[in-house]
């Protein structure tokens, strides 16, 4: 692997770190506003951050099984 692609892998990862982050305070944000406890929404939270990074992990080896 040449550095170009370590350093392009290196900044999807992180880009899709902020996402999950960006959906984690989302949910916590929505959990608060519905009336929920702030142990319930940052329980929210990172229910949601790790079902994002999942996801991501699970189609991130879908496609590269494909390209192979």
């Amino acid at each position: 692997m040449s550095n170009t692609e370590f350093v392009a892998m290196g900044l999807v990862a992180a880009m899709f770190m902020v996402i999950a982050l960006l959906v984690g305070v989302a949910a916590a944000y929505l959990a608060r506003r519905d009336g929920s406890t702030y142990a319930t929404a940052l329980s929210r939270a990172g229910r949601a951050i790790a079902t994002t990074l999942t996801l991501t992990c699970s189609l991130v080896a879908a496609l590269a099984a494909t390209m192979r």
